[in-house]
């Protein structure tokens, strides 16, 4: 089966939104309430939001912050991951993450492709897991975060969603960590 297992309860997570920008405010910040608003309209928790400039070391400080934080599960951010100058959101977070997650980028250009044609090669959204918390880099337009949200998010977060997601396997995500050292 494809789809929500209405026999399964909702788990609400806690998401914390990023928007990496040098020129936005909370007030003109589209992306990431375009984030918000999905967020919570699907029943999750917003637990931290926050804008920080194109800098690799603010972008990681804050990310890695976020990751640290129980309250939360997955770190959203939405910016910097075209080809200019000032974008290095992959770059500040990639070395970051424990594990790569290939598969996110792959279906975020194909949903895209389908909006916006081979204009999708210019984004490297990309997603990885650090410190057992899920982590998205996605475009900082609000089509892309709407893409990015109802074509795969929405989905993948809620633990009704068959046949997998990613909400059931968060509990395992740090469990090299408690390996014995034998």
């Amino acid at each position: 089966m494809i789809g929500i297992d209405e026999t399964r309860v909702f788990i609400p997570l806690g998401i914390a939104v990023l928007t990496v920008s040098d020129t936005r405010t909370l007030e003109n910040d589209k992306s990431g309430q375009t984030l918000v608003d999905r967020i919570e309209a699907a029943g999750h928790m917003l637990k931290a939001r926050a804008i920080v400039t194109d800098d690799r070391e603010k972008i990681a400080g804050h990310v890695t912050a976020f990751t640290l934080n129980p309250e939360i599960d997955v770190v959203i951010t939405t910016g910097g991951t075209g080809f200019t100058g000032r974008d290095v959101t992959p770059e500040a977070l990639e070395p970051l993450f424990e594990k790569r997650m290939d598969g996110f980028s792959e279906v975020f250009h194909r949903i895209s492709y389908d909006k916006i044609g081979t204009s999708t090669i210019q984004s490297r959204a990309t997603g990885g897991v650090l410190n057992a918390t899920y982590i998205f880099v996605i475009p900082g337009s609000p089509g892309a975060c709407k893409d990015a949200w109802d074509g795969i998010l929405k989905a993948q977060l809620d633990y009704r969603h068959m046949p997998c997601n990613f909400v059931e396997i968060l509990p395992r995500l740090d469990e090299h960590l408690k390996r014995s050292k034998s």
